[in-house]
């Protein structure tokens, strides 16, 4: 697939795309970029396959800049997203993917995209932009959810875990490469080391990276919220084990003293005069009472109970 960059995308033939009136798009898979780069006459010293896809980047080539996209799979972070590579000159870009991801792009920016001033840089721009188009609306999902299971811990609730916080942080962690990985490329392209684009279109570059910046710097903040979240969680757990231990300090306190009682009266000795006495249960009985209703108000007075 062809396309010119007018004030819209709008299809072609290779022919024409090739023609050097207008800048152009073309999209090709990998096997038909093995056959067909050479009509593209660029100027390639790093090449492109499947096995470089790897991570975002863009390189400077004697005559060209080649690159890769590595994106995010945004609906299920355990498994990779859409993978690509581009080679550019000054006369145009080619697109090479088999998921059909750039395609379905194009067809979007072709669809909803006209410019008053077309042109390679202004297309890349809105290129760029449409990877990271729903990120803000996902980082502020990722920050209610935290907000969410830190009102579960503030309730003691058992559904909040470490688990998910986990899972989130490492999914943030992902985020975060990502982003890095999108601002050097766009650092590069502003770099503009071979003079393919205009320096007044460069702007293009600066504020597509500024932006993923923006986004590195949200989940820079939304890692650290998780962090807290993991902290509050122990606090949590730390102030139910001191609530045990101090109803067990409390228990203990108070049966301390009744087992002196006992313990001083199962002795036995012959001459104990106590044994002796008919009121000596009683009077057992209501000291260990009283010792007992003592110890509670004296602990309810300091407020430990």
């Amino acid at each position: 697939m062809e396309y010119q960059i007018g004030e819209r995308l709008v299809p072609c033939t290779r022919e024409t795309a090739l023609s050097g009136v207008r800048p152009y798009v073309s999209v090709l898979t990998f096997e038909e970029w093995e056959q067909q780069k050479d009509q593209f006459a660029m100027g390639l010293d790093i090449e492109l396959s499947e096995q470089t896809l790897g991570d975002t980047k863009a390189e400077v080539n004697y005559d060209s800049l080649t690159g890769t996209f590595a994106l995010p799979d945004r609906s299920d972070h355990m498994k990779p997203g859409p993978r690509f590579a581009f080679a550019l000159d000054e006369k145009g870009i080619v697109l090479i993917d088999d998921t059909g991801y750039v395609n379905r792009t194009l067809e979007r920016i072709a669809a909803n995209r006209k410019w008053k001033m077309p042109g390679l840089e202004r297309f890349l721009y809105d290129f760029l932009e449409d990877m990271i188009a729903g990120d803000v609306q996902m980082l502020d999902r990722y920050e209610k959810e935290l907000n969410a299971l830190e009102e579960q811990i503030l309730r003691n609730s058992e559904t909040a875990t470490t688990i998910r916080i986990n899972d989130i942080r490492g999914e943030l962690l992902d985020l975060r490469s990502h982003y890095i990985q999108m601002m050097d490329l766009g650092q590069e392209l502003e770099e503009n080391e071979n003079g393919f684009f205009d320096d007044d279109c460069l702007r293009y570059f600066r504020m597509f990276s500024e932006r993923v910046e923006r986004l590195q710097n949200t989940v820079l903040s939304l890692r650290e919220y998780t962090a807290q979240l993991r902290d509050l969680m122990q606090t949590q757990i730390d102030v139910r084990q001191n609530r045990i231990m101090a109803f067990l300090t409390i228990v203990t306190t108070v049966f301390t003293p009744l087992t002196l009682i006992t313990g001083w009266y199962g002795m036995n000795f012959r001459y104990m005069p106590e044994l002796e006495f008919p009121w000596a249960y009683p009077a057992v009985l209501l000291l260990s009472i009283l010792i007992v209703i003592g110890l509670l108000y004296m602990f309810r007075r300091k407020k430990w109970i």
